[in-house]
């Protein structure tokens, strides 16, 4: 372990950055380290740090209980039950990767995932254990073999663990910043991570644009569902994270692989924002997938049947939606009973009756949803990325443990593992002060108006959802394109027009110059979802197989000789992305990024 940063002792290399355009802060703070969002991930980092003595920031996009962990529902896997290994949740994890885990990753992730849930527990979440009895009780989901999935309140797991960190976290008095949006890292001349700006929405002890000072700054900002129409995302998974790493120059991977949970409830062929999910662990208590026949689809196409990885569960159903012309399929717990349902899955039991469905005597109408980013800021094994004093953990970095398509309840465990280690990295060393920061020699990013977050939702949905073909996401590209060449032209005319010696327009005169959006907190928003968005179609687009939950209907097969490897994006200004292809399966070392070996893609 070391404390020297990604590129080695004193290597730093300056990179081209970009940022958003924003006011200048108006205020700042110092710290040593600045944790990003306050999920399981960010206030795991964020306890860590303080405990070992760094001054440390947590900033979160609403409340610190309002991130992606609180509604978790199925629960945290760890070989925790008898009989069961590390080994063995090594082998269901490398399966359900589909070819593409770093073995290295997921070797780290399950054998020190029991101990790292033992000291959750520690710090106050409250699993549910064994009638009479002291011990977790454990379930099984998709792709596991055995029982190892450790849940609380029923349904309600990642309620839980964010109440017992969000407590911790306030008993130990972390300074926290919340209902802020970060805009972008700061670096200093040396290219070495400086801190970050960010907006505070008019709540708490700031207001407006500052700017958090920092030579450690952690990633932990969540996931990117809300790039699609409908998701189990909440609304402030915007890509924030993805986008700040790619305007910093660091390198993203696997983007292209999301995971659409199969079973979220049906809602109408019009629903568009976090739609409730119907956990996998309904399925893993003896749920059965059935069409509007009652018949059981999933007997004979996997040998774990309904419990099969989700990637083959959301294609089934897909499948058997379009052999019979139906918008969604059914899960059926009828024979669950009233009392089940009420004491196991209250959550769930209430979402569905909320919406004019009862489990307890009827099917739950259920179609696939996006749900969750395998992909993101590419880490090495203590969530380093490739920008020195930048790490990231938890839905938002890509540290190769989901690979192709992520095992049922690993993502807790992810945020967990890898969050002790980030947080061991950086206090393993003295604080390193990094120079003032240093402003981007190119533009600012130029913004999109709010209104076009729909469209972009509406564009990757139509073209880069659970079915994908060259067709489709050549539309899709295009269409983002368009998006961002209106945006930079709207920019470009609005600086022209307040350039010095520019003539004002004759009062009256009529004109046809796009209007820039202005700079805001939905504009933001909605810039970040198109940067991300482009980075995954060029992904889809470029892995011509089906692996995982990426799904080519013109690329049915997966073809091990020519995609068993990642994409390594970067951000170059303007608006071109560099994309280079590992040789294997596994990472390379998180050093400075080389030129590209791939033509770039617009």
């Amino acid at each position: 372990m070391t404390g020297t940063g990604p590129t080695g002792p004193d290597t730093p290399t300056r990179r081209d950055t970009l940022r958003l355009q924003a006011p200048a802060p108006g205020w700042s703070i110092e710290a040593d380290v600045v944790v990003v969002g306050s999920g399981v991930a960010g206030l795991t980092a964020a306890l860590r740090c303080a405990a070992a003595g760094r001054r440390t920031v947590v900033v979160t996009k609403a409340r610190l209980d309002d991130g992606s962990t609180r509604w978790a529902q199925g629960g945290i896997a760890a070989a925790l039950g008898e009989g069961d290994t590390p080994e063995q949740h090594l082998s269901d994890t490398l399966v359900a990767g589909a070819g593409l885990c770093d073995e290295n990753a997921v070797r780290t992730l399950v054998t020190e995932g029991p101990d790292a849930v033992r000291r959750l527990i520690a710090t106050g979440a409250r699993f549910d254990t064994t009638p009479g009895g002291d011990e977790i009780a454990l379930t099984r989901e998709g792709g596991h073999h055995r029982r190892r999935i450790a849940h609380a309140g029923g349904d309600a797991t990642g309620a839980e663990i964010s109440r017992a960190l969000v407590d911790a976290v306030r008993a130990q008095g972390l300074r926290t910043i919340e209902n802020a949006l970060v805009l972008d890292l700061l670096t200093d001349a040396e290219g070495r991570t400086a801190g970050v700006t960010l907006h505070v929405m008019g709540e708490g002890q700031h207001d407006g644009v500052g700017a958090v000072h920092a030579p450690a700054v952690v990633l932990a900002t969540g996931g990117m569902g809300q790039v699609f129409s409908a998701t189990t995302n909440p609304a402030v998974s915007t890509g924030d994270g993805v986008a700040l790493a790619l305007r910093a120059g660091a390198e993203v991977s696997d983007l292209e692989f999301v995971q659409f949970h199969p079973t979220v409830l049906y809602l109408g062929p019009d629903a568009e924002g976090q739609q409730p999910l119907i956990s996998e662990a309904v399925r893993g208590e003896g749920a059965h997938l059935v069409d509007a026949d009652g018949i059981r689809f999933m007997t004979g196409r996997h040998e774990l049947a309904e419990l099969a990885p989700r990637d083959i569960v959301a294609k089934a159903i897909m499948s058997r939606a379009q052999e019979q012309g139906a918008e969604h399929m059914y899960l059926d717990a009828r024979h669950f009973g009233a009392r089940m349902w009420e004491e196991r899955f209250p959550t769930i039991l209430a979402a569905c009756r909320a919406h004019g469905i009862d489990p307890v005597t009827e099917p739950i109408p259920v179609a696939p949803a996006a749900h969750y980013a395998s992909g993101g800021v590419r880490t090495d094994l203590y969530g380093r990325t490739t920008v020195p004093g930048l790490y990231a953990c938890g839905e938002v970095a890509c540290t190769g443990v989901h690979g192709a398509n992520r095992l049922a309840s690993n993502s807790l465990l992810e945020g967990l593992v890898f969050a002790e280690r980030i947080a061991d990295d950086i206090t393993s060393a003295p604080v390193r002060r990094p120079g003032p920061a240093v402003e981007p020699a190119a533009a600012p990013v130029p913004l999109l108006a709010p209104e076009a977050r729909t469209t972009i939702q509406r564009i990757m949905t139509a073209g880069a959802g659970v079915l994908r073909s060259a067709a489709s996401l050549t539309e899709a590209a295009t269409a983002l394109a368009r998006l961002q060449r209106d945006a930079a032209e709207a920019a470009t005319t609005a600086a022209q027009a307040t350039a010095p010696g520019q003539a004002a327009a004759p009062e009256g005169a009529p004109t046809d110059r796009p209007k820039p959006a202005e700079p805001g907190v939905e504009a933001w928003e909605v810039t970040n979802l198109l940067l991300v968005a482009r980075v995954l179609v060029a992904g889809a687009m470029r892995r011509e197989e089906t692996r995982g939950c990426h799904w080519r209907e013109d690329h049915a097969d997966r073809d091990d000789s020519h995609w068993q490897r990642h994409f390594l994006v970067t951000h170059r200004p303007p608006h071109t992305l560099h994309t280079r292809t590992t040789d294997t399966a596994a990472f390379p070392a998180t050093t400075a990024a080389p030129a590209p070996e791939t033509e770039p893609t617009q």
